[in-house]
């Protein structure tokens, strides 16, 4: 979600660009990395330390994206009344879960009978700004204790793991839970994104908006973030620490320092945990904190990115699905082979023996997002110059 105001906050722009460029590894590694097809990236008896770290890094875009949005929320209700606001992210939430059902689901899998819907990132976006936009009637601290709240309890549900009919259990996997569950035997759905934490996350970033405001001091603002990451991470140290609520690893792995490392950092974000949580907006408080004057020729770059989130998310995962048929071919498979129905691409008998090393994967990712640049920057300038047209509100 973009802020509307005529002073945009660079480093806002600037970060949401970097998650968008990180976001882009993992879809990349899914497609062409030949490992996908045997085992989880973060499976720390199976895994090496340059394909964690692969993974990793993008555990921190979904959370800091909704956290953004949140922030970028109640800076452009600045120019809206509270009701004008909340009909906007109706609206446009709305419009993201009809995004998800159809242009972004399409993308995942060129799937033409929709079978397989996968509730992802998006999905949860447009549930979290449909809930926030019933929050942001409510006194501030009360929607600040309502998200942390939201963000701190939610790792006490306990995950249900079988694929189920049930319409009672598909709606708390929604709400809680990564999770496949089918209302009938002709579609099957698959939440990607727990609901609870991000709509915590979300109603904190709304409130973190009110130091991004025109008028707020830029020393005091840099002063609470950073305050707010130290403590984030510190407690996010302290929670890793105590090791006490989400697994326990093999003596096996805790027996070198790697190992206890890579364990250390083994955060769960399915669901999300209070520790992933605070680690990763921990890190966009600093990050916001320290980067909020700097301006050149690369940071300009990656805002590019950052100032049309949603525009690049939709174009990305096409563009890589469609490179993926290409290299599939290339590697003697029919095209076919990257029509996904009712499975994951990892799943896929016909495509095992598929696949490249990491090295080909990082050389594929810069490629993609270097493409992408053009068409990011040319959207960007459009809408700059277009700010009378409503709908590039919604883009």
């Amino acid at each position: 979600m973009n802020t509307l105001t005529p002073n945009r906050i660079g480093s806002i722009d600037l970060l949401r660009g970097v998650i968008m460029i990180i976001m882009a590894l993992d879809h990349t590694r899914y497609y062409f990395h030949a490992d996908v097809y045997f085992f989880n990236p973060l499976d720390l008896e199976k895994t090496n330390i340059p394909l964690f770290f692969t993974r990793w890094i993008t555990h921190f875009c979904a959370p800091i994206f909704v956290l953004l949005a949140g922030t970028s929320a109640y800076i452009s209700g600045q120019r809206k009344t509270t009701k004008q606001l909340a009909v906007f992210l109706v609206k446009r939430g709305l419009w993201l879960i009809f995004l998800e059902f159809t242009v972004v689901n399409f993308s995942w899998f060129f799937d033409i009978h929709f079978s397989f819907i996968q509730l992802g990132a998006i999905w949860s976006l447009g549930i979290s700004m449909i809930c926030l936009a019933g929050l942001i009637f409510l006194p501030e601290k009360w929607i600040l204790a309502i998200g942390l709240l939201l963000v701190s309890t939610n790792y006490k549900v306990d995950q249900i793991h079988n694929l189920t009919n049930s319409t009672s259990e598909g709606i708390t996997a929604l709400l809680h839970n990564l999770k496949s569950f089918s209302p009938g035997d002709l579609l099957k759905f698959f939440h990607g994104n727990q609901l609870t934490p991000y709509i915590g996350v979300m109603a904190f970033g709304y409130c973190l908006g009110q130091i991004f405001s025109k008028d707020f001091n830029p020393l005091k603002r840099r002063r609470i973030l950073l305050i707010l990451g130290s403590f984030s991470w510190i407690l996010f140290v302290a929670l890793r620490i105590i090791n006490g609520y989400i697994y326990y690893a093999p003596q096996t792995i805790l027996s070198t320092a790697a190992g206890r490392i890579l364990y250390f950092l083994n955060f769960s974000k399915y669901p999300p945990s209070l520790d992933y949580i605070l680690c990763t907006v921990g890190f966009a408080f600093l990050f916001l904190a320290f980067t909020e004057n700097i301006t050149n020729r690369f940071t300009k770059i990656i805002t590019v990115y950052g100032r049309v989130p949603l525009f690049y998310y939709l174009i990305h995962i096409y563009f890589i699905h469609l490179i993926a048929m290409v290299a599939a071919v290339a590697s003697g498979h029919p095209w076919s082979d990257m029509i996904i129905r009712n499975i994951w691409i990892s799943e896929s008998p016909n495509l095992k023996g598929y696949g490249f090393n990491l090295f080909v994967v990082y050389l594929i990712w810069i490629f993609i997002v270097a493409a992408l640049y053009p068409l990011c920057k040319m959207y960007d300038r459009y809408k700059s110059e277009h700010k009378d047209k409503w709908w590039l509100s919604y883009m």
